[in-house]
Parts: C-alpha cells; sequence; structure tokens
C-alpha cells in the first residue's frame, strides 16, 4: 500500500482539478463572510431594506458558486478526465489540500455539490463523494486575533461591570441610549435566573465574538458558568429613539432560545472563521437542537442539507417501519408522506392539478423558493429540496406507493430495491391544526381550542407584518409545533401582500343579485375579499366565538388594507422573536405586531409528534 500511494496520486490533471474546486469553495465562503461584515454596517446604519435584501442575495451564493466551479472544469477539461475513476484521485488530492482548512466541513460540501452535477447518482458513495466527513473539525484554530468566544470574569469588577465590557467590546458605531440602565436591568434579570450574584468557583461569562444579526436585530449570544453548571443566555440589541441603541432584554430561557434559532425564522448572519466552532459553542447552549439545525441557521444551509440527509441515513439503518402516507387532509398540489419514527415529513409535488388548483410544476417551486428568500419571522416553516433522493423500497407502504406512481409518476424510478425520487422537498413534522383543534374539541379543552384560534390569528399578522398573503387560509394549511406555536405550512398560493387588492364586496343591486349563485360584481385575479374568510373558517360556533374575541380585524377590508399601505411607504415592522411581554421596555409601538406572544399550551398526547 505505501508504494501505491505515491502512484495513486500521480496525475497533474486530478491535482489540478481539486485545486479548482478548492479555489471555487475558498471564493464563495469569502464573499459569505463579507455579507456577514455588511449586515453590521448595515444595522448600525438601520438601513433595514438593504439588510433583507443582503440576506436574500447570500441564500443564491452557493449554488452561484457551484454553477462556476462546474462551468470552469467542462470548460477546462476533457470529459474523460472528469469521469468516476479520475474523481477518486480528485478527492485523494482534495483531502490533502484540507490540511489546516478552517471550514474542511463545507469545502467537503461544496466538492459533493460539484461532483454531483459532473458525475451520474451511480457514483454516489464514498469513493468519490464525501458521504462521511474525512476531515475532522474539532479543535480548528483561529488566525485571526479575535477567537471564536471571549471569557468575561466578574469577580474583577463585578458583572455589572463585566457585561458592560462585553456589549462595549462589540464597539458598534450608533451610540446607546443608556447603556448603564440596560446593563443594570440585564444584571438583575441573570441574578433572577441563575443566581449568579452568588458566585461559585470559576464564575465566568463566555461570549461568541461576534454578533448575529437579523431583520433588525443583532444578537449577543453567550453563557454563563457559575460553578460546576453553564446557563445560555443571548441579549438582543436594537435601535431605539433618534437611533440609540438598546439592549431589549435578556433570553435566559432555555425554550425562548431554541424558538430563536427556529427553523420557521430567517437565516442569521455571523462572521466566523471557524464555522464549526459556532456551532459546538451553540450545541452546548441548545442540546437537542441537531448540528444540520444549527448550521442552516447560520446561513450555511447547504451543509445543513449534507448532516440531515447524513443523519437521515443513519436512521433509516437503525429503523424498521414503513413510509405511509402523512395523516391529515390530503392536498391537490402536494402528495405528503412520512416516515412514523423521523419527526419530518416529505413533500412530492404532484404531476396534475384537480380544479380549482390553477398552477404548475414550476410556479409551486417558485412560491417555495419565494419562501426561502424571505423572513419568516417564525410563521413559515423552513424546507429542504432535494433531487434524487433514493430510498429502500421495501420500506414503502403498498398504499404509498400506488399514490406516488398515480400522483407523481414522472418524478418516480424504481431501481432494483430502491425506489429514486427526482425531486421532494423536506419539512419538520407538526399536527396539523385542523386535527389539533378537532382532538381538543373532543377533550373539552376549550383552552386548548382558544391558544389555537390566537395562535392562528398571530401566524397570519405576523406573515402580514411580513408582507405575505398566505391565500389558503384553511386550518389544515396551518401546523401546531411542540412549543405550542402555530406555523403557515402550505405555499403553493401565498402572494405579497403588496401584490394584492382588497375590497369589500359591492352591494347587491337588486334582489336578483343577492339570490345569484355566481358573483354579480367583476372579480380580478389579485383581488381579495376579507369578509369572505368567515364562511369558510367559522362554521363551527366554539371556533367563531374565539376568533371574533381576538381577531375579528382579519375579517374587515381596513386591517389588510392599512398593512399593505404602510409597507408600500417603507415601514419594516417590528417582530420580535421572544415574548413582547419580557422586553425591557414594553411601550406600544405602531410598526410592532400587534399581539404578544401566548404561553405554549400542554401538549396533546395522541397528537404531538414533531
Amino acid at each position: 500500500m505505501t508504494q501505491a500511494f505515491p502512484k495513486l496520486l500521480s496525475s497533474q490533471i486530478a491535482f489540478d482539478i481539486a485545486r479548482t474546486i478548492l479555489d471555487g469553495f475558498d471564493k464563495h465562503y469569502r464573499l459569505f463572510r463579507q455579507a456577514s461584515q455588511q449586515a453590521r454596517r448595515l444595522f448600525e446604519r438601520a438601513d433595514w431594506p438593504a439588510a433583507q435584501q443582503a440576506a436574500r442575495e447570500r441564500i443564491d451564493y452557493y449554488d452561484r458558486r457551484v454553477q462556476e466551479c462546474v462551468h470552469a472544469l467542462e470548460d477546462e477539461y476533457a470529459p474523460e478526465d472528469l469521469l468516476g475513476g479520475v474523481w477518486r484521485e480528485i478527492k485523494l488530492h482534495y483531502i490533502g489540500l484540507l490540511s489546516g482548512h478552517k471550514q474542511p466541513e463545507l469545502a467537503e460540501t461544496l466538492f459533493n455539490s460539484v461532483s454531483c452535477q459532473i458525475l451520474h447518482r451511480s457514483y454516489y458513495h464514498n469513493d468519490y463523494i464525501f458521504v462521511r466527513p474525512v476531515v475532522s473539525t474539532e479543535y480548528i484554530d483561529t488566525e485571526e486575533p479575535q477567537p471564536t468566544y471571549r471569557v468575561y470574569y466578574p469577580a474583577a469588577d463585578g458583572l455589572r461591570g463585566a457585561l458592560a465590557r462585553i456589549v462595549t467590546n462589540f464597539q458598534l458605531a450608533p451610540p446607546f441610549a443608556d447603556l448603564e440602565r440596560d446593563v443594570q436591568l440585564v444584571e438583575a434579570r441573570l441574578n433572577a435566573a441563575f443566581g449568579l450574584d452568588q458566585p461559585e468557583p470559576n464564575q465566568q461569562l463566555q461570549v461568541l465574538s461576534s454578533l448575529f444579526f437579523r431583520n433588525k436585530g443583532a444578537y449577543v449570544v453567550g453563557r454563563a458558568i457559575n460553578g460546576a453548571r453553564d446557563y445560555p443566555f443571548v441579549i438582543p440589541v436594537l435601535h431605539g429613539e433618534q437611533g440609540r441603541l438598546v439592549l431589549d432584554t435578556v433570553l435566559t430561557d432555555a425554550e425562548q432560545i431554541v424558538i430563536l434559532f427556529s427553523f420557521t425564522r430567517a437565516y442569521f448572519l455571523v462572521d466566523m472563521e471557524v464555522p464549526s466552532a459556532y456551532v459546538q459553542f451553540l450545541r452546548s447552549l441548545m442540546p437537542r437542537k441537531p448540528r444540520s439545525e444549527i448550521y442552516t441557521l447560520l446561513g450555511l444551509q447547504k451543509q445543513g442539507k449534507t448532516l440531515f440527509y447524513r443523519d437521515f441515513l443513519q436512521h433509516l439503518k437503525h429503523s424498521s417501519d414503513a413510509f405511509r402516507i402523512a395523516p391529515g387532509i390530503r392536498g391537490l398540489v402536494m402528495l405528503v408522506f412520512e416516515l412514523p419514527s423521523f419527526p419530518y415529513v416529505f413533500k412530492v409535488i404532484k404531476d396534475f392539478f384537480p380544479p380549482p388548483k390553477e398552477t404548475t410544476r414550476a410556479l409551486v417551486k417558485e412560491k417555495y423558493l419565494l419562501v426561502k428568500h424571505h423572513d419568516r419571522v417564525g410563521r413559515m416553516a423552513d424546507t429542504l429540496e432535494y433531487s434524487d433522493v433514493a430510498f429502500p423500497l421495501a420500506r414503502f407502504s403498498e398504499e404509498l406507493l400506488a399514490e406516488l406512481r398515480q400522483h407523481a409518476p414522472s418524478l418516480v424510478e424504481i431501481e432494483g430495491e430502491r425506489i429514486v425520487i427526482r425531486h421532494l422537498y423536506i419539512e419538520r413534522r407538526m399536527v396539523p391544526l385542523n386535527l389539533y383543534l378537532g382532538e381538543a374539541e373532543r377533550q373539552g379543552r376549550q383552552d386548548l381550542v382558544e391558544h389555537g384560534i390566537i395562535e392562528y390569528g398571530n401566524a397570519i399578522k405576523d406573515l402580514v407584518a411580513a408582507n405575505i398573503f398566505p391565500g389558503d387560509m384553511l386550518y389544515k394549511n396551518f401546523g401546531v409545533t411542540r412549543h405550542g406555536r402555530v406555523v403557515f405550512y402550505d405555499y403553493d398560493e401565498i402572494e405579497y401582500l403588496t401584490d394584492c387588492n382588497f375590497r369589500d364586496i359591492p352591494a347587491a343591486r337588486n334582489e336578483e343579485d343577492e339570490m345569484a349563485s355566481e358573483p354579480w360584481y367583476p372579480i380580478g385575479k389579485h383581488d381579495v375579499f376579507p369578509e369572505q374568510f368567515e364562511r369558510f373558517l367559522l362554521g363551527n360556533p366554539n371556533i367563531r366565538r374565539y376568533f371574533m374575541q381576538h381577531h375579528a380585524d382579519l375579517l374587515t377590508r381596513d386591517y389588510w388594507q392599512s398593512h399593505k399601505d404602510r409597507i408600500l411607504e417603507g415601514v419594516v415592522a417590528d417582530v420580535f422573536p421572544y415574548p413582547q411581554q419580557i422586553r425591557f421596555c414594553k411601550q406600544t409601538n405602531p410598526t410592532v405586531a400587534p399581539h404578544p406572544t401566548p404561553v405554549a399550551p400542554p401538549n396533546l398526547e395522541n397528537l404531538h409528534n414533531e
């Protein structure tokens, strides 16, 4: 083996191809970090439209670099130089080039993306691509003077002094309105939550060196160590009056921090030299959250997809249950199936859509891409999009196979003992809201029925604040998470709020108009009549009572039009990823979605399987 290895790595072409791919990755990550650095400047200037645009553009960076790399290889090398046999040697050279690299796991993923576009899927195994990671990400050192996290010792000048140094060390350009006041409030909250006013040996605060930027906020992320215990905390920094900064609150509850990093929210922009170190730190704060989700929330969604798929393959090896049609009302556009032991659902676009649906597969994919690029404000589920996914055929129920062959034959291919689905979305499993409400009523749990309706209306209002009209607002298109939050997940009729024309129904001209089965007035493609929502949402008297108590304004044109007007005027609303009641400053802001975040209810054990 020792004599064969040098011969195996003798091809200059293989080395050059490996070098080209790594150069492509390095360009990608350089631009990725520049976008994160730009986020800081835009936050300091409070330029929210530009910040939103920059966040959207960064999502496409990865695919652009992959395409650039594929085109460069296809232009530079003959087809025979890119065949599978050569690719094994290319991979070995690539591994050698990753020695000492600061983002080896991300570079391996880009290698996979380039390889999979050039090779046939018969080469998708560990000899040619990184089915398993090769280069360790443990203990990678930063070369910059800025470490992954900084450590502060309250014993030196007190907890308040340490907190002040944490904030000022970030050197944000705008001044604080009253930093001394804000730090005092943070100190009191930390003492009440963690007992830091009773110091134990080795008391310290560890804070990630880069701020986390998203929407209109910057977040200080850290952990307090007091003796043998670790406590997570997050401090949101916002723009207050007259452009001065404020510490809005401090999150100390583990569940609130998990929700801050939820799959229903936009990706953070964070400047990281060693992303694996940030992921390791964040996992210490949220040990139940998989690494795939953390990478995704840091804007490294392709790495998140890679890790998710590896986790999925491991789950398949250690489970034996069968894939089946997901419970709930079957949709007209998507065929949805699940593996009961796995907390996700798989969504396939059907080949044909029965009336009244008027759409195409291309349009549905555009809607899902819109959601990927948009601010999801905690109310739209992120999705993972895959192509050519192979499943074990024996694990598919006969009913599911029949449904796939009937409704999506163009996307299904049987290869021996595998079934390959050419395109699908994977999404976190939630309890459909219609099932949640029905089960709550059967159990006589009026508190859960009311909670579900409050959250349903809150979800719609958060979407409105983010310039999203959900289109189909039936309860079956919303899901309930394990935290009791209601999330929208059916995107084929989604529209920008500003593209909709909100109208009142004209008064009938005569008795014939009132009795007519068809509308007596013209209806445009983008016309919306909010008063009609009552007809298909509030047939249940119990649900109607709670809806009218909490969200009657959703049935009026004025509500929708007023929010549309504000968005057209350039107002970017605040939608806070934490409860209003924990904010230090609780004054009403007219640009805030006008509702508190409710406390999550008890789970319905026979429904919740997230």
